[in-house]
C-alpha cells in the first residue's frame, strides 16, 4: 500500500505502526497535487491506495490497473473520480464523524473571539496599553453578549447539534435549517425554519452543510440581504458556501458585523482572496479538524478501512 500525501494527518506526533503492521507501506509526506505521472509513479503497483487531497483521477486509474482499494484521509471524498472507481470495483472508503467535537468546538471558539477580540487585548496588556490606561480597565472593540440572541445552523447533522448544545450551554436561542427537516418541528431545544426565516432571525450563522450544487454560494449578495443588520457569519464547513467577494462587501458596509471562517473557496489561500484584509474577518488556516486526538481518531479509523477490505467486508463506502 502507498500513502501519498500524509503530512497533514501525521506530521510526526502520531506513528503509522497500525497501517505498517497489515502490510508493506510506502508514505509519503507529500505528492503533487498536479503531476499525474509523478502520482502514477509513487502509486507503481500498489494495491491499496491511501491519500487526502492528491487526486485519483479516471486517468490515473487507467495508469495504474494494480488499485483494489482507496481509501480517503477525510470525511470529503471529492478528489476521487468514485464513477470511475464503481465501474473497476474499486470501493473507496472515507473518514466519517472524526472530528465532531474538535469542529464544534472552534467553531464556537471563532464566534467567542468576535465577541470578545481576546487575543488582539492580551497582546495590548503585553505592549503596556493597560499599564497606560488611565482606568482600571479598557477595551477599544466593541464587546457582545451572546444570551438570548438566536444563532442559526445551516446544516444539522452531528457537528451543527454539537455546536447547538454549545450555544444553548451560552443562553442562545437555537433555530436550524436541515434539508432533512420539516420546518416548525423541533428537536430538543431546536426550531426547525425555513432558511428565509433562519436569515431574518439570526444574530449569529453557523455554516456546517455539506456542499453540493444546492448549498454552493448559499451566502451571496441576496441572501445577505435578507439577514439582520449587524450578523455574524462563521463558517467551518466548505469554503465555497460563500461568494467571498459579496461577504467582503458586506463586511465593509456594515450589514455584517463580523465573519470568521477556517475554510476558504481554494486551499491554501491565494493571495487575491477577497476576504483577505477585509475589516472585521477572522481566517484560519483550515485547522478545526486538527487537534492531536482527532487526528489520532482519524488514524485509527482509517487503519481499521484497510483491515476491513482485507478481510473481505470494507466499511465506510462511499461509492457501494
Amino acid at each position: 500500500m502507498v500513502v501519498l500525501d500524509g503530512y497533514t494527518l501525521n506530521p510526526g506526533d502520531l506513528d503509522w505502526e497500525g497501517l505498517r503492521s497489515l502490510g508493506e507501506c510506502r508514505i509519503y509526506d507529500r505528492t503533487s497535487l498536479t503531476d499525474e505521472e509523478e502520482i502514477a509513479h509513487r502509486i507503481g503497483d500498489a494495491e491499496i491506495v491511501i491519500t487526502n487531497k492528491t487526486p485519483i483521477s479516471r486517468s490515473l486509474l487507467q495508469k495504474c490497473p494494480g488499485i483494489k482499494f482507496i481509501g480517503v484521509l477525510a470525511t470529503g471524498y471529492n478528489i476521487v473520480d468514485i464513477e470511475a472507481a464503481r465501474e473497476r470495483n474499486i470501493p473507496v472508503s472515507n473518514i466519517p464523524a472524526y472530528g465532531t467535537e474538535a469542529v464544534a468546538q472552534f467553531a464556537i471558539a471563532l464566534l467567542l473571539e468576535i465577541c470578545h477580540h481576546i487575543g488582539h487585548h492580551g497582546r495590548a496588556v503585553q505592549e503596556g496599553r493597560w499599564e497606560k490606561s488611565a482606568d482600571f480597565c479598557f477595551w477599544d472593540h466593541p464587546l457582545i453578549e451572546l444570551a438570548g440572541k438566536t444563532i442559526g445552523i445551516i446544516g444539522y447533522g452531528r457537528i451543527g447539534q454539537a455546536v447547538g448544545r454549545i450555544a444553548r450551554a451560552l443562553g442562545m436561542e437555537l433555530i436550524a435549517y436541515s434539508a432533512h427537516s420539516t420546518p416548525g418541528a423541533k428537536e430538543g431545544e431546536c426550531l426547525f425554519v425555513e432558511l428565509d426565516e433562519l436569515f431574518r432571525r439570526a444574530d449569529v450563522i453557523s455554516l456546517h452543510c455539506p456542499l453540493f450544487p444546492a448549498t454552493q454560494g448559499i451566502i451571496n449578495k441576496e441572501s445577505i440581504a435578507r439577514m439582520k443588520d449587524g450578523v455574524i457569519i462563521i463558517n467551518t464547513s466548505r469554503g465555497p458556501l460563500i461568494v467571498e467577494q459579496d461577504l467582503r462587501d458586506a463586511l465593509e458596509s456594515g450589514k455584517v458585523r463580523a465573519a470568521a471562517m477556517d475554510v476558504v473557496s481554494t486551499e491554501p489561500i491565494r493571495g487575491d482572496n477577497p476576504l483577505l484584509g477585509a475589516e472585521n474577518c477572522i481566517i484560519t488556516p483550515h485547522i478545526a479538524w486538527a487537534p492531536k486526538e482527532t487526528r489520532q481518531r482519524l488514524m485509527g479509523i482509517a487503519v481499521d478501512n484497510v483491515k476491513a477490505f482485507l478481510d473481505g467486508s470494507p466499511k465506510n463506502v462511499v461509492n457501494p
